[in-house]
């Protein structure tokens, strides 16, 4: 069913078969992939009474279980309590990066970008403008990225190139003359290492039009490096696009899912609302016959009357049949397939973490490719940008170069929260490694961090240790009184 319903969307042949796939699965995501079908779920006959098959209507219960999957990995993968920790040998910078990491919402752009992202790929644009550093989000079917065949994981290029309507390209400040505002026109952007380079949007008719630079468009960022991000979604696929968070047998199976629910609907109300069967001969009191109660119908010893109803079990049956499809979709996916009532008797985050381990492992492979991957090649990006341009915060304060040599690591928190008994626990154990000497109270502290939202745990241990100070100072005056 899902390559029947490939077939009633409109493919142009002047992009590649990537462009259509992933256009494909992103009608998937967003919950449009029946918008194509002419007919309502509910039109069973055209107005030639000719039957309409079920592939050519649009099922009125959409369940989205795909993008159930996707929002859920998403949220463990990036939700306030799971972002990672940016670390940097220096505190100073360290302090730098993560206001700088709030200040251009990094969070949310990696929130958008995972979600955009799980039909294979996405890119995030980093842009430097007034000397600040701001992120866009871009979803990949126009954009080609090209690699150094000497070094595989580096972008030398990356092309933007798609179809636009002369009046969109007026409305953006183009000049189209009024004969050209319904034509068709070629638009063309290309990023490298040292410009973001805008091209005159050209008519598709013009088969031998060279591109010609819009020079008073083209940005030169002389920044050293393509300002992309290229992310490839889970590990697999190609050189240009990872694999999909949910794979083409979910996809057939939630199709499945949507058109059972809509004919157990149909069912449901056929059983509401009995066909009523008449055989004749046979007529009603005072004129046509009328269903109800209140109306009787008379027939002769050859006639028969009857209402011909639909009993629950079949809507019970697809029910139960739904049931196992979300299942197996889910398992595909690797989704979450708890159910509310097991959750009710998690004891601990790590009951939790065991009870949805299919979605943690799902999350966990995610964030090689959008933690591992991208952010800490977004902070190199900061790293490498600060030592060409004078960075500064968005209320004017310079933000300094940053070390190019330095290590990058990203310091991710623990999946679920932890309950009480497991903060006691944790507590009692970091204690006692403490207190044997097999770790310092400085990491004790970047452990807990998360939980107690700790942003720098030198501070914090600098205060800890006033703090403990000033308590066995109190504890010697008053063991001096008391003597």
């Amino acid at each position: 069913m899902f390559k029947t319903l490939q077939s009633t969307l409109n493919r142009d042949s002047d992009f590649p078969e990537r462009t259509f796939r992933l256009q494909v699965l992103q009608r998937v995501l967003s919950g449009t992939l029946y918008d194509e079908l002419p007919h309502a779920f509910h039109e069973e006959k055209t107005d030639a009474d000719e039957y309409i098959p079920l592939r050519e209507r649009r099922p009125c219960v959409r369940s989205n279980l795909c993008r159930t999957v996707v929002d859920d990995s998403v949220s463990l993968l990036f939700s306030e309590g799971h972002f990672p920790t940016v670390e940097l040998d220096n505190e100073e910078q360290k302090k730098a990066i993560a206001k700088l990491v709030k200040e251009i919402r990094l969070n949310e752009v990696m929130i958008d970008a995972a979600t955009r992202g799980s039909v294979g790929s996405v890119a995030i644009i980093f842009k430097v403008l007034e000397k600040r550093i701001f992120l866009e989000v871009a979803s990949t079917e126009y954009l080609t990225p090209k690699w150094n065949p000497k070094a595989p994981d580096t972008l030398l290029a990356v092309t933007e190139k798609y179809k636009a309507k002369g009046s969109d390209l007026a409305d953006q400040g183009y000049t189209i003359s009024k004969d050209d505002l319904g034509a068709t026109f070629w638009f063309q952007r290309e990023w490298n290492d040292g410009a973001e380079t805008w091209y005159t949007p050209w008519k598709i008719a013009d088969k031998d039009q060279t591109p010609k630079i819009d020079a008073e468009k083209t940005v030169q960022h002389d920044l050293g490096f393509v300002p992309v991000v290229w992310i490839r979604n889970l590990p697999g696929g190609d050189s240009i696009d990872g694999l999909p968070t949910f794979p083409g047998e979910a996809i057939e199976t939630q199709i499945e899912i949507d058109y059972q629910l809509s004919q157990a609907g149909r069912g449901l109300k056929y059983t509401s609302d009995p066909t009523l069967l008449i055989k004749e001969p046979a007529f009603g009191e005072g004129g046509p016959t009328v269903k109800g109660a209140a109306n009787a119908i008379k027939v002769s010893a050859e006639g028969d009357a009857k209402l011909l109803e639909i009993n629950g079990t079949g809507a019970a049956a697809v029910l139960d049949y739904v049931k196992h499809l979300r299942e197996i979709a889910l398992e595909v996916m690797h989704g979450n397939q708890t159910s509310p009532e097991k959750m009710m008797s998690v004891q601990s985050g790590r009951a939790m973490e065991i009870a949805m381990r299919a979605l943690v492992n799902l999350a966990d492979r995610l964030r090689i490719s959008y933690g591992e991957c991208a952010i800490r090649e977004i902070v190199c990006m900061i790293v490498k940008a600060s030592q060409k341009i004078a960075l500064q915060f968005k209320n004017g304060v310079k933000i300094g170069k940053f070390d190019a040599s330095a290590d990058i690591a990203l310091r991710w928190p623990d999946w679920f929260e932890p309950t009480l008994n497991d903060m006691q626990a944790r507590a009692n154990t970091l204690k006692t490694l403490c207190d044997s000497g097999l770790l310092s109270r400085e990491t004790a502290i970047k452990i807990l961090a998360s939980e107690y939202d700790i942003e720098d745990a030198k501070a914090e241990k600098l205060l800890a240790d006033a703090d403990m100070a000033e308590r066995n100072a109190n504890a010697q005056v008053k063991a001096q009184i008391n003597e």
